[in-house]
């Protein structure tokens, strides 16, 4: 079984598995997710990779966070994460990619996140749930960050914390890779 099997399995499982514990049909996790009941249904029964944007949605809806969803097994009161099996979870043909690193929940989703950028490219994303706080900090190049109506530029060094219940991205206007660390911070169910 390939890794890609592996986490398609993995997320079939817990994905059936939270929505149970939480008494969700389909139809109401499609609801709350904003994803489509057949996407749900394929996800489930692991007939299909979901963009990581749908996993997202599926994870906030949840409560989860994404590295939960994608969790082998439950996870000891201490849980390294060797390099290895961090996960890519977005990439281009250009080289930019996304890979969540560690994530846990306490109280509710925390994730680790190493990002590439290269110039020219970006990364957009739909609003969170209400309270959900991203953290970055750029340690390459120059990044920009477009949240609350406005672009904001990070330079090298830079970092910078803001409510993600808004739509908003991630882009590299300049010449060179862009690289940076981002946590993400997800408020429990209510």
């Amino acid at each position: 079984m390939t890794d890609l099997d592996h986490l398609t399995q993995s997320l079939a499982r817990n994905l059936k598995r939270h929505r149970q514990e939480r008494g969700f049909t389909l139809d109401a996790l499609a609801a709350r997710a904003g994803v489509s009941r057949g996407m749900l249904i394929q996800i489930e029964q692991a007939r299909t990779n979901p963009s990581v944007g749908t996993v997202v949605k599926v994870g906030d809806a949840l409560g989860v966070s994404v590295t939960t969803l994608l969790d082998y097994d439950q996870q000891p009161q201490v849980r390294l994460v060797p390099a290895e099996q961090a996960v890519r979870l977005w990439s281009t043909e250009a080289g930019s990619h996304s890979t969540l690193l560690a994530g846990t929940e306490a109280p509710g989703p925390l994730e680790l996140w190493s990002w590439r950028l290269m110039p020219g490219e970006g990364s957009t994303s739909d609003p969170h749930p209400p309270g959900t706080t991203e953290l970055v900090h750029v340690t390459t190049g120059e990044l920009t960050l477009s949240a609350h109506g406005a672009d904001h530029a990070l330079p090298a060094g830079t970092s910078a914390s803001f409510e993600a219940h808004v739509p908003h991205g991630y882009r590299n206007d300049g010449a060179v890779p862009v690289e940076m660390t981002m946590a993400v911070s997800v408020p429990a169910p209510r």
